[in-house]
Order: C-alpha cells, then structure tokens, then sequence
C-alpha cells in the first residue's frame, strides 16, 4: 500500500476464494488493513502486504494466508475515501508476484 492513501478511516485487504467467493476455510485471517497491530512502514511510509499460502520471513503481520495451489481474489477497500480516489488523481499499484527462493512465493 503506497504511503498516505486517500482515506480518513483505515484501508484493507481482504482474500476471497475464487470458487466459492467466501473467506478461504480454515485460514487464521482472511485481512490486513491499516488498523492490524505490528504492520511495518518502509522509509517512504509505504506498507508492504503480502498474500500467499506462507508467510514470509519476519514479515508475518503483513501476510494474508492463501490456500497453496488454490485460486484467490483480492478486495481492497478504503473506508472514508477522499477526493484523490474519485477524481481518479489516485491509483493502488498493481499486486506483483515475487519469489522468496526453496519454493516461496507470495503476491505482494
């Protein structure tokens, strides 16, 4: 999540299943947002969010547990928008897959 979004209350993102469009069972979170206790600002105030079936190292407040080989979708939500947001002058950067080497990998 890039530094200082549009919102005056709080931003999340929350996982789905894609084939049931439901939380993904028997996961210990379905969400990150600018409330979780122990998130991490880079230096530029940015937060890194990561989604995938393992958490990486040191990074565990940030992660959204996904289903190893299942499909998932993404939801993110900005409570109390402002005008950067509706006048388009705003963008949420596109999820980049990333490899986290012995077979991790993970979206952020």
């Amino acid at each position: 999540m890039p530094a200082n979004p549009p919102v005056r209350l709080y931003w999340s993102a929350t996982v789905y299943d894609r084939a049931t469009y439901a939380f993904i069972r028997e996961m210990p979170k379905s969400a990150v947002s600018s409330l979780t206790t122990g998130l991490k600002k880079n230096a530029d105030g940015s937060i890194e969010v990561y989604f995938g079936p393992n958490a990486p190292a040191r990074k565990e407040a940030s992660w959204v547990p996904t289903k190893s080989g299942g499909n998932f979708e993404v939801m993110f939500r900005l409570y109390g928008p402002e005008k950067p947001l509706f006048d388009k002058s705003w963008k949420l950067p596109a999820i980049e897959r990333m490899d986290f080497g012995a077979g991790g990998r993970a979206l952020q």
